[in-house]
């Protein structure tokens, strides 16, 4: 059986350092923490635990033990905090015996006999999440059902049950990361301690079920009412407060509900760009994180999202891809990019090469004749076919590799918009199998006449 890491507090009524006096210590035994919060950042290896317990006190002086053998907690961070009765009780010091690892011990002076709520808070490593989602494309793809999912990893040697769970978003800045400070050689005041292995995590849900999107949509469609998640900014930072309280078991991971849309509009999108996405044509889904796509509420935490489309009257879903997206704020767009597709096809055909607009120049000396400028001239045809059953916007993406340049437009779809210097795209609503063709020509202005 595995050895769990345990936190222990006692009442010690008589010490005797070092050694093996440890031994002969009579130790009052405490009740179980009553609940624990954790407040997890996703940004660093970084959360703070606040342990809420009663401790049984004696009138005048007391020693409290904290042991943190086989846990990932920083030591120099630990503080006990009474609760209650504060002025009555006064924590005067935290030692950290020679020669004993992984022991802390407050000296606490209490007025009062009797029980007393305190907090013990500390920060450790080990414990992580990370958001993911399922999106769900109705059958005309024009809207979405998006539900959003946590997923707390436990790493750090000890087990929180009846743990009120907090995630963070946002940047924070460590001197020094918690990992390091509890595996690190030196502990405080110069005593060794030894580093802990790191265990394999065990996620709450079948290996098959990970791997399978099918599996994987099954599973979630069929989850429990999610439990309420509260969030609120503060700050740089941004909270979500987990409904209730969970056990977070040490080596597993916990997937929590975090929220659902279920009628998000959408707009699908296809874009050729050759210098990014290659000669096939990239498919994106676009939305907003505002009040019109029935979000907004708060920003959306970057992670994987895993996209499927409804089959109308045989009642199951297709798999149309995966990718993940980085923090999306309040009121921002989302170009989600699901990977290449032949649904739609680009050809792009170079017409003809010539030069034009010669800038001449005379050499005083020699009375030559030179060239200081001059125009090359590029036409292009562009061939577009939606071969998908519903209309598509294409996104057609040139790239000129040069700053100075016209373009002559031919056909009936020959307006463009400029995306940058040396880019332009052109837009087309695509029917249903309709195939659209249309030219153009792009003048790069060289030498003299780049201006």
């Amino acid at each position: 059986m595995k050895k769990k890491a345990i936190i222990v507090f006692a009442l010690i009524l008589s010490l005797a350092m070092p050694a093996a006096a440890l031994a002969k210590v009579d130790l009052v035994t405490l009740p179980e923490r009553e609940r624990v919060q954790l407040t997890i950042y996703n940004s660093a290896d970084l959360t703070l635990a606040r342990d809420m317990r009663k401790l049984t006190l004696r009138e005048g002086d007391n020693k409290l033990q904290f042991s943190w053998a086989g846990t990932l907690i920083d030591p120099t961070s630990l503080e006990l905090m009474p609760r209650a009765v504060d002025r009555e009780i006064l924590v005067n010091d935290l030692l950290y015996p020679a020669r004993v690892d992984g022991v802390g011990i407050w000296n606490v002076n209490s007025n009062l006999a009797g029980t007393a709520p305190v907090e013990i808070s500390y920060f450790t490593s080990g414990i992580s999440w990370r958001a993911f989602y399922m999106a769900t494309l109705t059958e005309d793809e024009s809207s979405m059902s998006l539900k959003g999912y946590v997923l707390v990893n436990n790493r750090s040697g000890e087990e929180y049950p009846n743990a009120e769970t907090r995630l963070i978003v946002g940047k924070i800045n460590l001197l020094d990361q918690v990992a390091a400070l509890a595996r690190r050689g030196d502990a405080p005041y110069g005593r060794p301690v030894g580093s802990r292995p790191q265990p394999m995590v065990q996620y709450e849900m079948a290996n098959d079920e990970v791997a399978a999107p099918r599996a994987v949509a099954k599973m979630i469609m069929g989850s429990s009412a999610p439990k309420e998640i509260v969030k609120e900014g503060l700050s740089e930072y941004f909270l979500y407060t987990i409904e209730g309280t969970e056990e977070i078991k040490d080596g597993w991971g916990k997937r929590l509900a975090s929220f659902s849309a279920e009628t998000v509009p959408v707009k699908s999108l296809y874009r050729y760009e050759p210098e990014r996405y290659g000669e096939n044509v990239a498919r994106f889904i676009s939305f907003a994180n505002d009040d019109a796509h029935g979000l907004g509420g708060e920003p959306i935490p970057g992670g994987d999202v895993m996209v499927f489309r409804e089959l109308g009257q045989e009642g199951g879903l297709t798999f149309v891809g995966a990718r993940a997206t980085k923090y999306i704020p309040k009121g921002g767009e989302v170009n989600l990019n699901l990977g290449s597709t032949r649904d739609v096809r680009v050809k792009v055909t170079e017409m003809s090469v010539a030069k034009d607009d010669y800038d001449w120049s005379t050499h005083k000396a020699t009375g030559r004749n030179y060239i200081d400028g001059y125009v090359d001239v590029v036409s292009y045809k562009v061939e577009v076919e939606n071969l998908r059953g519903q209309p598509s916007t294409v996104e057609v993406r040139r790239n000129i590799g040069w700053n100075y340049w016209d373009i002559v437009p031919a056909g009936d779809f020959g307006n463009y918009e400029k995306i940058d210097a040396d880019t332009v795209q052109y837009t087309l609503a695509m029917n249903p199998g309709e195939k659209k063709t249309f030219e153009y020509t792009v003048r790069l202005r060289r030498g003299t006449l780049a201006k």
